[in-house]
């Protein structure tokens, strides 16, 4: 049994939450994302991700693990009704910066939280510099100004667009000042969806394909990425990165290194709280991906 006391411990909430009112949503979507990693290890590790939600809370919940959007999005959903909160699954085409488009099929799990008839968008699993630390109000061309940068989300007509300007990166390693994780762009489009709602079935074909298919991102590399009041802090293969947001400066300072396999499994107990119970295989395949 799946129950929310649990979840509430999990990550570090214990404030009242007999209403679902904005200051409680905006409370737990941060500390979520300051708890549970986006991490698509399982993929790495020889285990299949599933969208069963029982088994979502098991893994995320009960065994310290993270997981990628179709899992905490789906659990963070989960969350929001049993809390009372008038929620509605979206979702989203993620853009790729190889083509310079959106994706074509639907890959991304966000939620829309309707609160004294204004509409939210949250998510609490794209991870990197495009997490967003707090929902995001459904007002077309509004600037957001969050830790990470600006958000804003663009009614198009058809769909809509998120986009976040950040700053310049300032990577103190000079070994990986021309790394491929180092995004260039300060402004960047992350994805796109309609209001269109959507049950879970919806994502059970995106499910198989981003964990099986070779050309995949998820296959492609093995990701590990968890906020920090200050920024966040990501495993991307071998490569781990430490990013401290400084607004006051217009930089994120990126210290960047290589871990060695053996020193893998401590890094990710003591800078993740993650402790896998199968050997992870990292992975850093050429594929579009930055911080």
């Amino acid at each position: 049994m799946m129950n929310l006391e649990e979840y509430f411990q999990r990550i570090g909430f214990d404030g009242s939450h007999d209403k679902p009112d904005l200051a409680t949503l905006k409370l737990i979507h941060k500390k979520h994302i300051l708890s549970i990693p986006f991490e698509n290890l399982s993929i790495h590790c020889g285990e299949r991700i599933t969208q069963d939600l029982e088994v979502i809370f098991n893994k995320i919940v009960r065994s310290g693990r993270g997981g990628w959007c179709l899992e905490n999005n789906s659990l963070f959903g989960w969350v929001l009704r049993q809390m009372g909160y008038d929620t509605v699954t979206l979702s989203s085409r993620v853009f790729q910066s190889t083509i310079n488009e959106f994706g074509l099929d639907d890959t991304h799990l966000i939620n829309k939280v309707v609160i004294d008839g204004k509409a939210y968008i949250t998510d609490v699993s794209f991870g990197v510099s495009s997490q967003m630390r707090e929902p995001l109000e459904l007002v077309s061309g509004m600037d957001q100004p969050q830790a990470a940068g600006v958000f804003c989300l663009i009614d198009k007509g058809d769909m809509w667009v998120l986009e976040k300007t950040g700053r310049k990166p300032e990577v103190i390693n000079p070994e990986f000042a021309e790394s491929s994780l180092v995004s260039r762009k300060v402004t960047k489009q992350i994805y796109c969806f309609t209001m269109v709602p959507r049950e879970a079935d919806h994502f059970f074909e995106a499910n198989h394909k981003l964990q099986t298919d070779p050309t995949s991102l998820f296959t492609c590399k093995s990701i590990c990425s968890l906020q920090t009041p200050t920024g966040f802090r990501a495993l991307i293969g071998c490569t781990y990165s430490e990013v401290t947001y400084k607004p006051e400066e217009g930089v994120d300072v990126l210290d960047m290194k290589d871990i060695p396999d053996d020193e893998m499994e401590p890094l990710l107990r003591e800078r993740f709280s993650l402790t896998l119970q199968n050997k992870l295989q990292p992975v850093n395949k050429k594929a579009w991906y930055t911080l």
